[in-house]
């Protein structure tokens, strides 16, 4: 059995290991980066998720390297896509034009800028990607990790990695179980988090849907697939809160749970430059062919797309039959998300109602292409809600939410890492809520919210962090990922250097001032400025 080494070993190459490798590296550290899947990139690739990002984006309230991966996001598509004339002069160019976001673009396009951002440093040797590899095992000595144990998607092949600091930075923190790392899932109890949303009793088991995600586009011809063999359980699903079958255009407003019905226009005859995404305003999800719109026809030069791309992540496709963490037949509710998947887009091509009064799309496509997938899926469930650990500190609904916190404006941690904003935004569970979504103040990134309470040398680095079920809503988002991603191998890079310990940084006002200086020099906001509207 292979074994190697490192500085840092980073499990998990989503938005939050990218970040934090990128942090490490900056710092000159050596760094291996294991991924279970063909991109590195997680929500925006694998997943295939466009971006979910407060409204301020474009001016301030992320990091600097976040934003250079968002400029470079634009800068490949100037480089290397037939954009109109319009498209490449407008600054916030959003190749989707997407209403979700404020730049909304296919999945590709990031994995190749991530691949930009690492290659002068795979190129020194620095930097080894491990993929597709994900974690199997892992040795521990008292409260440090020795060494890590992974095994190749494909041939099983194990390699074991060492290294002075390991960083969870998986989907569902898988390693906090194989290192025996305390951590929850699911639905804390009030009596533990005295949170206003809470049940009386913890739900361990109850989380947040999955979905498996696709592309689609719409041209001429009958592409309709073969009927998924679940399709009719599928076809007949209605969640009791639902206000219809689960494969319709009807299903509650996340915001008021009110009942509201959709509208789906392919193509439709708009000016996709005039679209400008702001959820202060509008979800953005009344027509979902707009909302997640990867790529749109007139933003390229005639005859480049046959169509417009979009991307599938609606309710519908929302799986709440069984969690897929910590119960013996994830793998099974895994498969039966994708089916859903496949059984939504069916419906799509076969019997979803249309505004002419007929029924059914049979020119919708999937395109797998796009996705990277073999299936015409993502390569990835989007898998919403990890394994948090027990942190130093816990974000609890009554730090962000505004109806408790009044006035008081933007969360402040005296040893904040970052900052973000997103309304908290549960979307319905597999312990049979509906939405909860409760407007937030901007928030910080606290750093004890990274740090288990036990573990020496394991940080959180993802949606893995100190939050609850309730607060996982709004930290789970693209930005505060990364952000998480990249305090938490700045860390790590500042207690080598430092010849200290995460714990100790946070106790020490000293330590931790400084610290807070490096990630300010770095591009890492810690306070949100004065705005109004939040």
């Amino acid at each position: 059995m292979l074994e190697t080494s490192a500085d840092v070993v980073v499990v998990g190459g989503g938005l939050g290991g990218v970040a934090a490798a990128l942090a490490l590296l900056r710092a000159g550290r050596t760094v291996i980066l294991t991924e279970e899947h063909d991109w590195l990139g997680g929500q925006l690739t694998s997943q295939a998720v466009p971006p979910d990002e407060h409204s301020w984006v474009e001016r301030f309230g992320v990091t600097a390297s976040y934003r250079a991966l968002r400029e470079g996001i634009r800068r490949y598509y100037r480089d290397h896509y037939p954009l109109t004339e319009r498209a490449r002069a407008q600054r916030e160019l959003n190749p989707g034009a997407g209403h979700v976001s404020r730049l909304c673009h296919e999945p590709r396009v990031v994995v190749a800028v991530i691949e930009a951002m690492l290659a002068p440093y795979r190129g020194s040797g620095r930097l080894r990607v491990l993929q597709p590899y994900r974690p199997v095992g892992a040795e521990v000595d008292g409260d440090r990790v020795t060494s890590v144990r992974l095994a190749h998607r494909d041939s099983a092949e194990q390699v074991v990695l060492c290294a002075p600091y390991v960083l969870d930075a998986t989907e569902t923190g898988e390693l906090l179980p194989l290192t025996g790392t305390e951590y929850v899932t699911g639905f804390e109890s009030q009596s533990e988090t005295g949170e206003p949303s809470a049940p009386v009793e913890a739900q361990p088991l109850n989380m947040q849907a999955v979905s498996v995600c696709f592309a689609i586009d719409h041209v001429d011809g009958d592409h309709t697939i073969d009927k998924p063999a679940s399709y009719d359980f599928w076809r007949a699903y209605e969640p009791p809160f639902w206000g219809d079958r689960l494969l319709s255009w009807r299903c509650p407003n996340p915001r008021t749970l009110e009942i509201v019905e959709r509208s789906f226009t392919p193509n439709p005859d708009d000016d996709p430059q005039l679209v400008q995404a702001d959820q202060r305003v509008s979800a953005g999800d009344a027509d979902l062919w707009t909302f997640r719109r990867i790529a749109a026809r007139r933003n390229f030069k005639q005859g480049a797309y046959d169509s417009d791309i979009t991307l599938v992540n609606w309710p519908m496709i929302d799986y709440l039959e069984g969690p897929v963490i910590d119960v013996p037949d994830a793998d099974r509710h895994l498969m039966a998300a994708r089916e859903l998947s496949r059984s939504a887009f069916y419906w799509l091509q076969t019997e979803a109602p249309r505004a002419d009064g007929g029924t059914g799309f049979p020119g919708l496509r999937l395109r797998g292409d796009v996705t990277g997938s073999a299936d015409g899926l993502a390569q990835a469930a989007y898998i919403r809600e990890s394994r948090r650990i027990q942190a130093l500190y816990t974000v609890t609904e009554q730090d962000l939410s505004l109806a408790v916190r009044g006035d008081k404006g933007a969360v402040s941690y005296a040893d904040s890492v970052g900052v973000g904003m997103y309304r908290i935004d549960l979307h319905p569970s597999t312990g049979g809520d509906n939405y909860i979504d409760v407007g937030c103040s901007p928030f910080e990134i606290p750093l004890g919210a990274l740090i288990p309470r036990r573990m020496a040398n394991l940080l959180a680095a993802g949606k893995n962090i100190g939050t609850t079920h309730i607060t996982n809503g709004a930290y789970r988002l693209h930005p505060v990922e990364w952000n998480a991603g990249e305090a938490a191998g700045a860390l790590a890079a500042f207690c080598l250097e430092k010849a200290t310990t995460p714990h100790a940084v946070r106790q020490s006002e000293a330590l931790l001032t400084d610290f807070q200086r490096r990630l300010t020099q770095d591009g890492v906001e810690l306070r949100w400025p004065d705005v109004a509207g939040y």
